[in-house]
């Protein structure tokens, strides 16, 4: 494994027995192909019904999107030209999305955030031992299924309390910058160990499934992450 990806485990991560499966996630949330490859996954987990841990870390599509975001017509402009172009990208990603449980409504979207608030968001998640996965399921539901502008810190308020995350800790979230410049420590040293783009995933720290991956893929990788069944031919160059 590559010292930079070390570097983004926990310092104080416990050894992960050779039936348990540790998991990190790397992920933006305005990345459609992230919802499709949480939805493949947790799909998976549910099948190998075995014990595990998952995290998520960060990773930023857009990094210089202006703090207050763009409008959803401006982004595809700027990224593909026009809404034309990409028009049949949303339609693969549609289908794609139906297949997984996912009513993709493209047609809702407004407004496209910068996500750095949310991945803070996600931290002191983190931090407060809140279910990173769920929250990150209703943030991801909320920009791609209802059209909500994510970034907007009164709907991050409203997603969080559900969670058990108070309209205070998410100010503070947003605000501490402790936890921004951890973010993007976390940030820099992904991107350092050679992921290019998201989604990703880290299993026992030995292989990196990256993209949206089948079930069974996943399925596969986890055997081969748990107990070293198959071919190494998911494992990133990026870990030698």
């Amino acid at each position: 494994m590559s010292e930079r990806l070390s570097n983004i485990i926990r310092r104080d991560s416990r050894f992960t027995p050779a039936a348990s499966l540790n998991v990190e996630v790397i992920a933006d949330f305005v990345c459609p192909f992230c919802f499709i490859g949480k939805r493949r996954f947790d799909e998976a987990l549910h099948a190998v019904k075995g014990p595990s841990e998952v995290s998520w870390y960060p990773f930023q599509l857009n990094p210089a999107i202006p703090a207050e975001g763009l409008s959803f017509e401006e982004y595809l402009t700027q990224r593909f030209g026009s809404t034309a172009n990409v028009q049949p990208v949303l339609d693969y990603l549609t289908a794609e999305g139906k297949a997984a449980g996912i009513d993709f409504r493209f047609d809702r979207l407004r407004h496209v955030p910068n996500t750095l608030a949310i991945h803070q968001l996600m931290l002191l998640a983190e931090s407060r031992q809140v279910d990173q996965s769920a929250l990150a399921e209703d943030l991801l539901s909320a920009f791609f299924e209802h059209g909500r502008n994510i970034g907007d810190s009164d709907e991050l308020v409203a997603i969080s309390d559900v969670h058990g995350i108070t309209a205070d800790d998410v100010q503070e979230a947003i605000k501490e910058d402790k936890i921004r410049q951890l973010v993007l420590t976390r940030e820099r040293h992904v991107r350092g160990s050679g992921m290019s783009g998201v989604p990703g995933y880290l299993l026992n720290r030995r292989l990196l499934v990256v993209g949206a991956q089948s079930t069974d893929t996943f399925v596969n990788a986890f055997d081969q992450a748990m107990f070293g069944v198959g071919t190494d031919a998911l494992l990133s160059p990026a870990l030698h």
